[in-house]
């Protein structure tokens, strides 16, 4: 029989706390840009909305310019989705190679592919920027999901390979000896059974390219390509004042990448918990 003691009521306030901890900042996102300017500006943040009004939402979505929030939405989906899909697609096709092929040189290619999750992305900027001028990839969503599926390959082919290792070799034998190619063993085999790995790194690499503010800063600076961080930015630097729109923009730029978390919570538990079951 279930007894309520001391320790549980300690263990619900506890818990209760960090809720409130973890919720507080929703709270002060919402109820920001729920205030009209002056509100914003001139009460406390944790005060409630005296005139609820969406005002700031309907601004935001008006608003033209480096401020343009359909065209920062539409940049970063096709950024995020780009670089996420191409590093699903080469990540686990790299990761199967160089951990399935057992020689030395395979070997080497892998621990050299890690080496680029120890370096930080900051010291490859500079050439990384040249060749990606030289190129033609500035400027353009689909360029900058090319460079940001070769800055995070490291990280796809690492969680990538651990599952790879973990898998039996039976199932690929038994492919091949019902006359399946080494491509095919791949695809029909191989990548189902990664499902795992695949919502980890899914949510994993999307939330960085989805969050990140510094790398389409330098390499879309100039174009209309703005990715949504970026678009906030622009509202600071512009309308500093009115941070019930800035807020308003958060609230926008959070809820795809929600919804895809929502979509492969699953996925991203299981590739944290253990993977392939037997």
């Amino acid at each position: 029989m279930f007894r309520y003691t001391k320790g549980t009521l300690v263990r619900e306030i506890l818990m209760w706390g960090a809720a409130v901890i973890m919720l507080l900042p929703f709270y002060l996102l919402v109820n920001t840009a729920l205030k009209t300017s002056a509100d914003a500006i001139g009460t406390p943040a944790f005060q409630p909305a005296t005139n609820p009004t969406l005002n700031s939402f309907i601004e935001i979505f008006q608003s033209g310019g480096s401020g343009n929030i359909f065209v920062g939405l539409f940049n970063s989906i096709v950024i995020t989705g780009g670089s996420v899909i191409g590093l699903i697609v080469f990540g686990s096709a790299c990761a199967y190679v160089l951990t399935r092929r057992l020689s030395r040189l395979s070997t080497t290619l892998y621990y050299l592919v890690l080496v680029g999750i120890v370096v930080p992305a900051q010291l490859g900027l500079v050439p990384l920027y040249i060749g990606a001028r030289a190129i033609g990839l500035l400027g353009s969503p689909i360029g900058m999901a090319v460079i940001y599926t070769a800055m995070l390959m490291p990280l796809a082919v690492f969680l990538y390979g651990g599952f790879v290792r973990a898998l039996p070799t039976e199932y690929e034998e038994a492919a091949t000896i019902d006359g399946a190619s080494p491509f095919r063993t791949y695809v029909q085999v191989v990548f189902p059974l990664l499902a795992p790995a695949t919502g980890t790194i899914s949510i994993m690499t999307g939330i960085i390219v989805w969050n990140d503010f510094f790398t389409p800063l330098i390499f879309l600076n100039g174009s209309t390509a703005a990715t949504l961080p970026v678009v906030v930015y622009s509202y600071v630097g512009s309308l500093v004042t009115n941070w019930n729109n800035i807020f308003a923009v958060l609230i926008v730029a959070l809820i795809p990448i929600t919804v895809l978390y929502l979509i492969m919570q699953k996925r991203f538990i299981q590739g944290f918990s253990g993977g392939l079951k037997s």
